[in-house]
């Protein structure tokens, strides 16, 4: 790993974000073609609340084609990202395509549970939220209603009269 980005990655790990971000676009404009660095630059970019920039690093690193652990933290980055810029329909789509390849990852799907929500799909977000929720949670109470959670995490316009 190029020291550079070790001293990067450091500088965010301590808060220096913007310092961090600096280190990270001398780096991707070393080796634009590198889809490490641009996720990473992404990333940096996230931190500092500058979402738009972002952006273009995010999508740039998948269709590089990142891999793995840094795929799955890229695909929640950008379709988070494209939520909070109203990009609704991208944010759904970044999120089905992470869900496909990471089924198991509850942050992407607590992420697109708010997607969903901003697409007028409260079910289905409700729905999500409750499964996660119900298969996460350490709480004793939560715990002792988990087959109840689960039961009717699609079934809340349900009535039983």
């Amino acid at each position: 790993m190029n020291q550079k980005l070790i001293d990067a990655i450091e500088l965010r790990k301590s808060g220096q974000h913007e310092r961090s971000n600096g280190l990270m676009l001398e780096l991707v404009t070393e080796y634009p073609e590198d889809p490490r660095l641009n996720y990473q630059c992404a990333w940096s970019f996230d931190l500092l609340g500058e979402e738009q920039k972002a952006v273009p690093y995010y999508e740039k690193a998948i269709s590089l084609g990142l891999e793995d652990e840094e795929l799955e933290g890229a695909l929640v980055g950008l379709g988070s990202t494209y939520r909070t810029l109203g990009r609704y329909q991208e944010s759904q789509e970044t999120f089905l395509t992470g869900l496909d390849k990471f089924p198991a990852n509850n942050a992407m799907k607590t992420f697109y549970a708010m997607t969903l929500y901003n697409l007028k799909e409260h079910q289905a977000a409700m729905e999500i939220l409750l499964k996660c929720l119900s298969e996460t949670s350490a709480d004793k109470e939560i715990a002792a209603y988990k087959r109840a959670i689960e039961f009717y995490s699609d079934k809340l316009d349900d009535t039983w009269i």
